[in-house]
């Protein structure tokens, strides 16, 4: 399967990979930014946007390396943003070949211990979609992944891309075979491209801890850490985080 995808631009190749509460829609402003100069490709992940989610086994970091193939690239930059930050990794470590350099934006990452504030956000969203209130689960991932700084424009952006993300997660499960993602274990000490991570001093204290482990883990790592930012700081200020891309990736 090809990730439903968006090709832009001229030049050195960019991914941009999203976060689990959006999809591709969330870096219109970035790809207005770098598209005239570089090649820019935004994806759907499976179960986002309008990339499906059929009941089979499957790997993120295959799909995104699948549609490099497809669109034949190479090598590329590699942005993510929380879920798409775990996935770039995933890809660096798995077809490192692939990868040129990484910059991650409050990045997800598995195996780091949880903490009080990240554990009750996710058993007050198991409660509201157990009790199928989906409504209310949007609106409290909307609450607490954008800080203040986020338009009222972005805050319906997310709205809708999360809402559309539970409608077509949540049906997945009903299917038989239900969709199996394949683990990948990311070994941070195999990462050795430039990497920039982003940090927001308003985000959940876990990817906090996420940043700077990243950055304390991967050798020449930089940490940027952004005091005004929630947990998707490229939609609260997309000016600041474009210049910050910018200068990163020149």
């Amino acid at each position: 399967m090809i990730l439903s995808h968006d090709d832009e631009g001229s030049g050195p190749a960019v991914v941009l990979l999203h976060s689990g509460v959006c999809d591709r829609r969330m870096w219109d402003e970035q790809v207005a930014a770098l598209a005239p100069s570089y090649r820019v490709i935004r994806a759907d992940l499976r179960g986002f946007g309008e990339t499906p989610m059929p009941g089979e086994r499957f790997s993120f970091a295959d799909d995104v390396v699948a549609l490099l193939d497809h669109l034949q690239v190479d090598r590329a930059a590699f942005v993510g943003s929380s879920f798409g930050g775990r996935v770039a990794l995933e890809v660096a470590v798995t077809a490192a070949e692939r990868v040129a350099s990484l910059a991650l934006l409050c990045p997800a990452l598995r195996g780091l211990p949880s903490t009080p504030q990240a554990d009750a956000f996710d058993e007050e969203e198991d409660r509201l979609l157990t009790s199928g209130d989906v409504a209310a689960a949007v609106e409290l991932n909307v609450s607490t992944w954008l800080g203040p700084e986020a338009s009222a424009a972005s805050r319906d952006l997310v709205r809708e891309m999360q809402a559309h993300a539970f409608a077509v997660q949540l049906a997945a499960e009903e299917q038989d075979p239900e969709p199996e993602a394949t683990r990948v274990d990311v070994d941070l000490a195999l990462v050795s491209v430039p990497t920039l991570v982003v940090s927001g001093g308003l985000d959940v204290d876990h990817f906090q801890n996420i940043a700077q482990h990243i950055a304390d883990s991967v050798a020449g790592a930089r940490l940027e850490h952004l005091p005004w930012a929630g947990h998707l700081p490229s939609l609260e200020r997309p000016a600041a985080v474009n210049a910050l891309l910018a200068e990163f990736l020149a």
